[in-house]
């Protein structure tokens, strides 16, 4: 099968790599690039912001099926536009997308099914906010309701900061949820979705901050690794009932089918399991260290899901081995990354054994260059996790690039 995959970061690119390994696929395609992308898919067009045009380049190659990557262009209705035209594809409709694009339709979704998540205060103007706070006890939790890229979110235990984050997402999109802080430990749990039934891929867990030890701004994710210790495949299993199902049925209700790929970001505490929020799409930077674990056929099982029927499809197949994942952040990332620098040792470290390398801002696939927040992801696998840590960090060091900022706790248990 031809298979088109949209987007431009180390996401993208891990997919793409993914789909060149399997023999159901012939010819993997682009909408989007960077440096790594070019090297290994024909890019259809560079840019995927213009749903028309990228419609248009898309139905040109006449693919078996295409997956989007970024939020954005869900949002945006490219899946609805290419169902229109009549393209097989992965991924939610926009109106469906609203899981990840209103925190606040997602609260209000998780309610109506009985589904374990904090409670929220919806405000509007920065009275409702202090008041919405001053019912709170920190640490204060403050989340912006719009799309953030991963970094909306303000934990903290001071109630000024913890204000000056909700005028300033207010100022933006108009409308910040506070909520109750939720203790525990973060997992990631990917569920592919028919709009009736689900099944889970192998949980991860990211690491959001940019420093070690978890300190520092909230970034995209600065690495990830998977299976957990903590949280079993069973586990995962489990919540197919306790989340999936009962989100899939509220949307129907609804009158939106959800089809495509339902994150859920967990919060693990004693043995329960409860929604820290939704995205709608493939989480960057574990689906870097999930796929290369994956020993079954991505593509069938996403052409199953995006035509209503994964009971025509078996469950996916897992190695017994560990992936770790590390992201190499350009100089000033996240608030104000330097673009330009020259990247160097990148053949070297795809030397190191079991060891993928995934680009994300990176430009010219004869001499990379900086472009971008996060610039690559070094993901390897190993028998253990300690050894696909050891792996990854022995081909970090040998990247070089001006400012190259990286955490060196990934995995670290």
């Amino acid at each position: 099968m031809k298979v088109v995959v949209v987007g431009s970061g180390a996401r993208e690119h891990a997919l793409i790599k993914k789909f060149k390994s399997e023999s159901e696929v012939s010819e993997v395609f682009a909408v989007g690039e960077n440096a790594g992308i070019a090297a290994d898919a024909e890019v259809l067009a560079s840019d995927f912001t213009n749903i028309k045009e990228t419609v248009i380049s898309i139905s040109k190659a006449r693919p078996d099926l295409v997956v989007v990557g970024p939020e954005a262009p869900l949002v945006a209705g490219l899946v609805d536009s290419l169902a229109n035209a009549g393209v097989r594809t992965f991924g939610p409709s926009a109106k469906a997308a609203e899981l990840e694009s209103s925190k606040a339709f997602a609260k209000s979704v998780m309610h109506s099914a009985g589904v374990a998540t904090a409670l929220a205060s919806r405000c509007t103007d920065l009275d409702e906010a202090k008041q919405a706070l001053l019912t709170r006890k920190p640490p204060y939790v403050v989340k912006d309701d719009a799309l953030a890229s991963g970094k909306g979110v303000v934990v903290t235990e001071d109630e000024r900061q913890a204000l000056a984050h909700a005028k300033e997402v207010l100022l933006g999109s108009g409308c910040v949820l506070v909520e109750d802080f939720l203790p525990g430990k973060e997992a990631s749990l990917f569920f592919i979705c028919d709009g009736e039934s689900a099944l889970p891929l192998i949980p991860a867990r990211d690491h959001k901050r940019l420093l070690d030890g978890d300190l520092g701004p909230n970034t995209g994710g600065m690495g990830a690794y998977a299976p957990l210790p903590d949280f079993t495949s069973a586990d995962a299993s489990r919540l197919i009932e306790e989340v999936a199902h009962p989100i899939l049925g509220e949307m129907n209700k609804r009158g939106v089918a959800f089809k495509g790929l339902l994150y859920a970001g967990l919060m693990l505490d004693g043995g329960s399991a409860r929604i820290v929020e939704f995205n709608v799409r493939f989480g960057d930077p574990e689906t870097q260290s999930v796929l290369p674990l994956m020993s079954s056929s991505l593509a069938n099982l996403l052409v199953a899901a995006a035509d209503g029927d994964l009971t025509s499809v078996n469950a996916p197949q897992w190695s017994d081995a560990a992936a770790v994942t590390v992201v190499l952040a350009a100089d000033g990332y996240p608030s104000s990354p330097k673009a330009g620098a020259q990247i160097s040792g990148l053949v070297e470290a795809a030397t190191v054994p079991n060891v993928i390398v995934t680009h994300a801002g990176t430009t010219n696939v004869n001499a990379p260059r900086v472009n971008g927040g996060r610039v690559l992801s070094i993901t390897a696998t190993g028998e253990s996790a300690e050894r696909a840590r050891d792996s990854a960090y022995r081909a970090v060091s040998k990247i070089k690039f001006e400012g190259m900022q990286y955490r060196g706790d990934i995995a670290k248990v």
